[in-house]
């Protein structure tokens, strides 16, 4: 996800040159006599002696040792303490006394010998990640301790200064070490655990934090490891000042929580269907410290929400104070409050930047009325003069074509008053309505969801039912109107659109009936055929009426409600896809049972219309209806009509004995397909409710009841 960091690396002279380091103490490889004669590793380093300590009596040998523990004490061997360094552990120091030292002085030396392997611990650990590479983390954390080595080091001055004036004896140099011994041996501990798993930023501040807590019983120690703490934090609350105020990741070492994949543009969410930009651009990592962990989620929002700002060219940055500074934090949780003022301001400014500059709310209104057919004016015009090009199969479809159709259509229409009609587009699917929906993603409820090679894609599929209109959304509306958002409001379109066009077809059907009803034509089928019509229509009008009025019209209100008073964009995209999840789901888009009997139903009405167009065509001349001078509805061959006699008009119709029983067939399986409805709905209806007025609507089951 991110490019591996680059740190400048520490000059090789550094480590080279011991005396810029301190070590050269230690590096002196003088093997002593004592050293050869103990067998010790060529690891040790002692000065060496002309003769065992045990040859001089207690109060000589309690001086000798006082000196050498003295040395000790800032790393440096004495006459009679060698240092050894364990093999395979460059950080672990051993302490070791001649064996003739006097038993008494012996057990005095060894309990001081754990501040000493302290101090050289802690002093390789600040020379080690005072390094580039080690972070800002460790670097604060190096640096307090080397802050702290100096009140050591005075320390150890003061007791050698004590000891020349002849004022220091083995127990007092004990009775002194005492204060210093439990806080060095704390920050041995943590810096045993820090070096072996090489932690660097907040799992440096979590060791040290947890370190303290279990130190609770010692005030002293527990108040130096909180004072560690705070400096070693200072440099990543830097970090998290510029984020939450700026919206900028400074962090040179990846020390911070927040990880950002510059691979992601803005510009992907117009196209990438899982709206990656906004859920990974910015991201949490592991190792999150424990004092922000309850609040890492308004961290991260915070600063993303001032980066769409930036993003837009709407330089902003939290207006920072004294009492908003973010460089320490403790028991009163004032650090929280800074954070939670800063996100408050960052989602109040970018909301008030996409609803008042961006025009939100208009951008949502103007989806509504052309993919969701609040104004349908514009799409009967459009379907007038682009039947001839729907109609064709896909690989004969001219989308350039419908483009201008539509263009044409938006302009001679009240749609031109709307300033975002430009960004209508066109475009023709390569399946049908079912068979997108079974390899469309993320509907919410899988389950119900069938495959795509389940479902049948009809045999010759036109333009009619891969139309689809789409959206040009541009930042940073692309947040809220994603490209899996508008891929809904597209699936909504195309089944309300299919409605449409099947309702056209059966009122082109219902004007044919109408055309014939003059010419009496009982005892023939023609009455009958009426009468299917009329219950198609109303099939597909109730359906027409509570895809709208019972579920999106309804629906959108709540969401617009909602987004009065929604507090951030967050709020605001979750609104926006409840609604469109609710709606594909209340319009029988989830439904794939459901869904496909109505589909069977829509596609008999199509049958139909165009069989009934055909035949009632056939056997009768159907007048063109134009009107006349005063107003009146006449037909151009109505002279035409009143001169045949009623014998020949049903010898007429009677001459095609297919049409009453294409007819009779059309009835039987429109009523079967429209009862089996009915036990669907029913079921259904446990489960999501809106079916009971759907049942209603298409049924009648509630006016039966």
């Amino acid at each position: 996800m991110e490019n591996s960091l680059t740190c400048s690396s520490t000059p090789r002279w550094n480590s080279e040159r011991p005396f810029l380091t301190g070590r050269f103490h230690q590096e002196n490889k003088t093997t002593s006599r004592f050293a050869e004669t103990k067998g010790y590793s060529i690891d040790s380093f002692s000065l060496g002696s002309e003769k065992a300590i045990g040859c001089y009596n207690a109060a000589v040998q309690e001086l000798i040792v006082i000196d050498d523990l003295l040395s000790a004490l800032v790393g440096i061997e004495g006459r009679y303490i060698s240092i050894k360094r364990v093999r395979g552990k460059e950080d672990s120091f051993a302490f070791q006394v001649d064996t003739s030292m006097d038993l008494a002085l012996q057990e005095l030396a060894k309990r001081i010998f754990p501040l000493c392997e302290s101090f050289m611990l802690i002093n390789h650990f600040v020379e080690s990640r005072s390094q580039f590479k080690n972070g800002l983390v460790n670097h604060a954390f190096a640096a307090a301790l080397r802050a702290l080595l100096l009140d050591y080091q005075a320390m150890v001055a003061q007791l050698e200064h004590q000891f020349r004036l002849g004022r220091l004896s083995l127990q007092g140099l004990w009775f002194f070490c005492q204060p210093m011994m439990g806080s060095m041996q704390a920050l041995y501990t943590v810096i045993q655990k820090a070096s072996a798993n090489n932690f660097a930023g907040s799992a440096v501040l979590n060791l040290l934090q947890s370190q303290a807590r279990a130190m609770a019983g010692d005030s002293a120690v527990r108040s130096l490891l909180e004072k560690m703490v705070q400096c070693a934090s200072n440099a990543y609350l830097g970090i998290l000042e510029r984020w939450v105020y700026e919206g900028v990741i400074d962090d040179p070492y990846g020390e911070f929580f927040i990880a950002e994949n510059k691979s992601l543009q803005k510009e992907s969410l117009t196209q990438d269907y899982d709206a990656k930009y906004w859920r990974q651009r910015y991201s949490l990592k592991d190792g999150i410290p424990s004092f922000l962990a309850n609040i890492s989620g308004t961290i991260l929002t915070t600063g993303k929400y001032l980066n769409v700002m930036r993003e837009c060219g709407h330089h902003v940055q939290v207006p920072a104070s004294e009492n908003t500074k973010l460089m320490s934090f403790g028991t009163n949780h004032h650090y929280l409050e800074c954070i939670k003022a800063a996100y408050d301001f960052a989602s109040n400014e970018l909301l008030n930047l996409i609803k008042e500059k961006y025009d939100l709310m208009g951008k949502l209104r103007s989806i509504k009325h052309y993919l969701l057919l609040d104004q349908g004016d514009f799409l009967v015009h459009f379907m007038d003069i682009a039947r001839d090009e729907l109609t064709k199969k896909l690989d004969e479809i001219s989308v350039e074509k419908l483009q201008s159709l539509l263009d044409l259509a938006l302009r001679t229409t009240a749609a031109v008053a709307d300033p975002c009609h430009e960004d209508l587009t066109c475009c023709v699917e390569t399946s049908s309505l079912l068979k997108r929906l079974g390899t469309f993603k993320d509907l919410g409820n899988s389950r119900t969801v069938p495959h795509g090679n389940d479902i049948e894609e009809p045999v010759s599929v036109t333009g009619l039912e891969t139309f689809s209109l789409s959206y040009k959304v541009r930042w940073p509306l692309s947040i809220v109107i994603s490209r899996k958002a508008l891929t809904k409001y597209q699936l909504i379109f195309r089944f309300l659109f299919r409605c449409k066009h099947v309702d056209r077809q059966l009122c082109g059907a219902w004007q044919i009936h109408q055309g014939v009803r003059s010419l009496k034509m009982r005892g023939t089928a023609i009455p009958r055929s009426s009468l299917l019509c009329r219950s198609m229509l109303k099939f597909i009008n109730s359906l027409l009426h509570y895809l709208t009025f019972e579920v999106l019209e309804p629906n959108w209100h709540v969401m617009h409600n909602r987004l009065q008073t929604a507090k951030s964009i967050d709020e605001v995209i979750q609104h926006h896809d409840f609604f469109l999840d609710k709606c594909l789901r209340e319009c029988l888009l989830l439904l794939p049972e459901l869904l496909k009997k109505v589909e069977k139903l829509k596609s008999l009405c199509l049958q139909y219309a165009a069989a009934t167009q055909w035949l009632i065509s056939s056997s009768i001349d159907i007048p063109n209806v134009e009107e006349s001078s005063d107003g009146s509805l006449v037909s151009e061959k109505t002279k035409q009509y009143k001169s045949r006699s009623t014998s020949q008009v049903l010898k007429l119709s009677s001459s095609n004995t297919n049409v009453t029983e294409s007819i009779l067939n059309f009835e039987r399986e429109f009523n079967a397909e429209l009862q089996s409805l009915g036990p669907i709905l029913s079921n259904g209806s446990q489960t999501e409710p809106h079916l009971a007025h759907l049942a209603q609507w298409i049924l009648g089951v509630g006016n039966d009841q």
